[in-house]
């Protein structure tokens, strides 16, 4: 039996009934890829004689019936997570001698309950992309069209997964590094609410490694299965013991409903800032259609949702400015000039980025409290409605673009070119308030890639989205293997 797609939920029950072992599990991984992962390039870090050594000792303890949440399960972690004895690189070449002393807290986490590490997956350069490639490793392909991106950040961890290397994958998201990938892929992501799970040893490597409170981001699991996304996020959840004391502990409330008819879902797909194309459309309407067949209430509009255009411009502001605050001061007073420049009037993406790069503390202090506004909004919001239904980028995966400046790259949405970092505004929207979002598989494209949405749910209740993702799963249907 090929056990390379399976699910991890039913990789641990076959486990645990002596039906395979955890040797055979890892073993034909990574037969698949080295066969397998020469036209891909998820895998860049390889480790696989730890990785045996591991999978023989989850045999033992199995044999002496323990029984953790991934005993035995392969997996594959992001590299920009710290893995003793691998390197963390980013994708930066003056890094490539970095060798971390020890585990990242969620690398621990995955090897405490039983998890064998495969290796390390690609990323883009320092993080900064949708797509995946960088001069140390090369570029990472879509494993349903290789002349095509597997998205980035995490888009090394959704091409493995896509592979069937490894049945879970960990990555990270502040621009929808964990949902791109998986709706460019075809398989499942959940970016947690913001604080939910420990990120210390996922920074740059010229950074100490020690606890953070992030702005923007979070860490979060990627899977082929709805499930399977639950099932890792426990396992991640969390506060960082350093910070609190303890490594886990934290409580999340149960999901709101069981059945698909009690759940009130508003579904989106337009925004101010740039159009839909038809093949995502056809995705959410699918979703759409899946939810009124199965009872649920169904709104297309609503005066509660906060205002798309200002929380584009927030998210675009916070975004920006915390990732240019270390800019050289030579290129800070270029920038500025270039700023003051603009016309008070213009409200264009490209203008909000351009004054976000000069931001002023007093600037961000404003734009964190229309955040904390927007936040309010979505509490009132989420009294009325369980869930958003919504785009993660504009189109389906786009072929590779490694053109140096993202400012002079551009987007091809049914024809009309539109600016490569506008496309940003959909994973905004639940990264910006620090909202729970889960990426599902919706569809095809005609062109046969694979079309995802997201399902952004209330703050804390991160059960809610993935428990809508599982009873979607069972009506649309979920992954499926690249042919």
């Amino acid at each position: 039996m090929d056990w390379n797609f399976e699910s991890a939920g039913n990789l641990a029950v076959a486990l645990r009934s002596g039906d395979v072992t955890s040797v055979e599990l890892t073993d034909a991984a990574i037969a698949r890829i080295e066969r397998e992962d020469g036209a891909v390039n998820a895998i860049c870090v390889p480790d696989f004689d730890r990785a045996r050594a591991a999978a023989r000792s989850a045999d033992e303890a199995l044999a002496r019936g323990e029984d953790r949440p991934l005993l035995g399960i392969p997996v594959t972690v992001k590299e920009s997570y710290d893995v003793a004895g691998l390197p963390t690189t980013w994708g930066l070449p003056q890094h490539r001698d970095h060798l971390p002393a020890e585990d990242a807290v969620q690398v621990a986490r995955l090897r405490a309950a039983g998890a064998v590490v495969l290796g390390k997956t690609n990323v883009p350069v320092g993080l900064q992309d949708i797509q995946s490639f960088n001069g140390i490793y090369g570029t990472t392909g879509n494993p349903w069209d290789h002349t095509r991106t597997s998205g980035g950040s995490s888009g090394g961890s959704a091409a493995a997964l896509a592979s069937g290397f490894g049945a879970l994958s960990i990555g990270s998201d502040i621009a929808g590094s964990l949902r791109t990938p998986a709706h460019f892929c075809g398989i499942y992501a959940h970016k947690p609410t913001l604080g939910l799970a420990a990120a210390r040893g996922m920074a740059l490597p010229s950074a100490p490694v020690l606890p953070a409170e992030l702005d923007l981001a979070v860490v979060g699991p990627m899977a082929r299965t709805a499930r399977d996304l639950t099932l890792l996020l426990d396992v991640m959840a969390g506060p960082d013991p350093l910070t609190f004391g303890v490594a886990y502990g934290l409580a999340l409330p149960p999901a709101r409903h069981e059945r698909l008819a009690d759940f009130r879902v508003l579904v989106l797909d337009e925004h101010p800032y740039i159009p839909t194309g038809a093949a995502v459309r056809a995705g959410i309407d699918r979703v759409a259609a899946a939810l009124l067949e199965g009872g649920a209430r169904v709104d297309r509009h609503s005066p509660l949702l906060p205002d798309p255009a200002e929380a584009a411009r927030l998210y675009t502001q916070l975004l920006i400015s915390g990732a240019t605050a270390h800019f050289p001061v030579e290129a800070y007073e270029e920038l500025q000039s270039l700023a003051a420049a603009l016309s008070p009037d213009d409200q264009s993406l490209d203008a909000v980025r351009l004054r976000a790069m000069v931001f002023t503390h007093r600037d961000w202090i404003v734009a964190n409290n229309h955040r904390e506004l927007h936040r309010h909004a979505w509490r009132q919001f989420f009294a009325e409605y369980d869930a958003v239904v919504c785009p993660i980028t504009p189109t389906p995966a786009f072929p590779h673009d490694h053109t140096p400046d993202l400012r002079a790259r551009s987007l091809d949405i049914d024809g009309v070119a539109h600016p490569y970092l506008d496309q940003l505004v959909w994973a905004g929207m639940a990264t910006m308030p620090g909202l729970p979002a889960t990426a599902i598989p919706a569809g095809r494209s005609p062109e046969g890639l694979p079309v995802g949405v997201q399902i952004i749910g209330p703050m804390f209740e991160d059960r809610t989205p993935l428990k809508l993702a599982e009873l979607l799963e069972e009506r649309i249907g979920g992954f499926t293997a690249p042919r």
